[in-house]
């Protein structure tokens, strides 16, 4: 049996020098986190102000369209507007209200997914996650694409013909810039979009309040104004068809409201109290949402707009009226200086797509909808597979429809409201469940009831109005992933069933774990040979890899030692408590391994860690295994099922071949053991 000397052991390389592709990823996404830091959840999570920066970005870009949209629904009948921008008020914050006692009830987050889950039913659950994983990749594309088109829509005519061509280009790169921004981590995404945040919101405060206080006097003029085209309206289209403009346009404007629940999906991104923090992001982004969205359709009714010509946009014509008699330059440069905010902050919209998307798809995963890969953290701290997913698709989303804003436009915002309905109808039952209780189960029936008659209006609405459009592609996309999560998750569960037969092995070893060590058990003998196995916990699969070294190898080792590394993944990122109880999970894990083997008369240590990546932590724990024990040979156990295919290697790990790749580069002995999951398990 090959061993290891001690100066074998002291001269096995401890990768000091670093690769080329380690080098540029370091300079380019950051060096690791040290979970050892005990500020470290404090350092990356965000206040309440940049929590609104970088969640509520989504809806306040929607105002640069979304009131527009519904001002242009109106068909001219501008003064019906007003009893939009109240219905939009309204909304914003029945909405953010619903979501407040959502995040009451879920503190540790998961939004529209976990509720429908927890409420409704895991299939419901699932249904809703994926229709807002589709409307985050959408959020992120059509945010991107529509920022690139206004700013190459600024650009001086001559220059269009050599330009325009880069358009998608242009977006394409700011997809990729902002993906790797997030990869840098959540406050590293965010604090470079602040001053376009704040540009936005006082370029657009100070326009809002100078056109009201513009009119001040004209407040007569306008009423009587919006008497006589309300009394028109009624007279051409009859008091129902009146009602119906309203609520078309009403409908479709509804894209400002989108953004309202990320708050509640991303809340292990935010500063503790989280609940406390969550709950004043949401009240940031409600008044200033709702604000910027009624301000401006009140600024179209008081500057009496009509339609815009082709080159221009509702928000410039209501700006350059509003302007007119201002001096120049100052009047152009106020108005260029909003419109360019208007275009920047659709950037910084896309970035609600990447903090709140990975964060449903890691919640998703946990419940194995999806491969479990995605719950695993970057040593940056970050979701990266998520971050990597959300960028591909959204970049994907790019190039088929070759950013085009229209059919962007068409396809987004419809799945936002399956979440919106599905999340409001698990909290209208949950209250109904409440009802024989003590509390105030009224207020929050009639706030969630409210939610849920708008949000369904509102689908429904924009199912009809965008379906023949595009919108059908959208839910074609959104059945398909449907579909996919099912067949995944129904994979787990077969796979889950045939694991069961190997942990029949564990109630037996954890009573003979228990057992006192017999007294003439061996004592530690540094130069005996000694089988170090990889385990995961103590189960069926590291049971069976124990007694698969003793049936092959037989009384050829005379120690044990077992190494199991703790995963940190977004499921227990959630603080220094949350370590110390995986810490003290996995070493209880250990011991039960020791206990089992000392019985049986050998000697046996364990070794443990925490960590994001289990081949770098095993790999720093090889050398303090090596000293201890200089003749070594690891082993790990690798599933093996009897019908294997593409879709079981995506959804099971093959880790153990990554480090006894590393193992053999640093001519470190190791075994892999085959495990037939479709064999039943005996205890010897």
């Amino acid at each position: 049996m090959p061993g290891h000397s001690p100066k074998a052991a002291a001269a096995v390389p401890q990768d000091d020098n670093k690769s080329l592709f380690s080098r540029a990823r370091t300079l380019v996404v950051g060096g690791a986190h040290s979970l050892s830091d005990k500020s470290i959840f404090h350092r990356l999570t965000l206040v309440a102000f940049f929590a609104w920066v970088g969640l509520g970005a989504d809806g306040l870009s929607s105002t640069s369209y979304g009131p527009a949209e519904a001002h242009l629904a109106l068909e001219g009948h501008i003064y019906l507007g007003i009893f939009v921008a109240i219905g939009t008020a309204i909304t914003v914050f029945v909405i953010s209200a619903s979501y407040s006692q959502i995040i009451d009830q879920f503190p540790s987050g998961g939004g529209g997914y976990v509720v429908a889950s927890k409420l409704l039913t895991p299939e419901l659950g699932m249904v809703s996650g994926c229709a807002l994983l589709i409307d985050y990749v959408l959020t992120i594309s059509v945010s991107i694409a529509a920022g690139s088109d206004a700013i190459f829509s600024s650009l001086p005519k001559e220059w269009l013909p050599y330009a325009g061509p880069y358009k998608l280009a242009f977006a394409g790169v700011g997809v990729v810039g902002l993906t790797v921004l997030n990869l840098r981590g959540v406050r590293e995404s965010v604090m470079p979009l602040v001053p376009v945040f704040l540009i936005f919101l006082l370029t657009h405060a100070a326009a809002i309040v100078y056109g009201v206080v513009d009119n001040v006097g004209r407040i007569p003029e306008v009423v009587g104004a919006a008497r006589v085209d309300v009394h028109d309206a009624v007279t051409e289209l009859g008091l129902f068809g009146t009602i119906l403009i309203v609520l078309r346009a009403y409908g479709m404007g509804a894209g400002t409201f989108t953004g309202i629940e990320a708050v509640s999906n991303a809340m292990p991104l935010l500063r503790e109290p989280r609940v406390k923090t969550a709950r004043r992001t949401m009240r940031y982004m409600a008044w200033s949402l709702a604000l910027t969205a009624v301000g401006l359709m009140v600024g179209y009714i008081l500057y009496n707009l009509g339609r815009p010509p082709a080159e221009k946009t509702v928000n410039a014509m209501l700006l350059e009226t509003m302007t007119s008699q201002w001096a120049q330059p100052w009047a152009g440069l106020f108005v260029l200086v909003t419109l360019l905010s208007e275009s920047a902050i659709l950037f910084v919209a896309a970035q609600t797509g990447f903090l709140g998307g990975p964060r449903v798809l890691a919640n998703m995963s946990s419940d194995r909808w999806f491969p479990t890969k995605f719950t695993m953290l970057s040593d940056r701290l970050v979701t990266q597979n998520g971050i990597l997913l959300m960028g591909a698709a959204a970049l994907a989303v790019m190039l088929g429809t070759g950013g085009e804003v229209h059919l962007l436009v068409i396809l987004y915002s419809i799945n936002v409201f399956i979440t919106f309905c599905l999340s409001q109808l698990g909290m209208v039952r949950h209250w109904w469940q409440e009802r024989k209780a003590k509390g105030r189960w009224r207020r929050g029936f009639a706030i969630n009831g409210m939610g849920l008659v708008l949000c369904v209006f509102i689908l429904v609405s924009l199912t009809v109005l965008k379906f023949e459009q595009g919108g059908w592609v959208t839910l074609l996309i959104t059945g398909s992933l449907v579909a996919i999560a099912w067949y995944i998750h129904r994979q787990y569960q077969t796979d889950r069933a045939l694991l069961k037969r190997l942990d029949s092995l564990v109630p037996t070893a954890a009573m003979m774990a228990r057992a006192p060590v017999p007294p003439n058990a061996p004592q530690f003998d540094p130069q005996a040979k000694t089988a170090v196995l990889l385990v995961s916990g103590f189960n069926g699969v590291g049971l069976h890899s124990l007694l698969n070294v003793v049936r092959l190898f037989g009384e050829s080792f005379q120690n044990f030692a077992f190494v199991n590394v703790g995963v940190i993944d977004a499921g227990n990122f959630k603080g220094v408590e949350e370590v110390e109880n995986l810490n003290a999970f996995i070493r209880s894990e250990i011991d039960r391994y020791v206990g089992y083997v000392q019985a049986q008369g050998h000697y046996a240590e364990g070794f443990c860690r925490v960590g994001v990546d289990i081949v770098e932590q095993t790999m720093q724990i090889v050398p303090e295994v090596l000293q201890r024990f200089p003749r070594a040979v690891f082993f790990g156990g690798q599933l093996v099922f009897a019908k294997d295919s593409l879709l079981t290697r995506l959804l099971h790990n093959n880790i153990v071949f990554a480090i006894q790749r590393r193992c053999y580069q640093q001519g470190i002995p190791f075994v892999v053991l085959p495990i037939r999951v479709d064999e039943p398990a005996r205890m010897s």
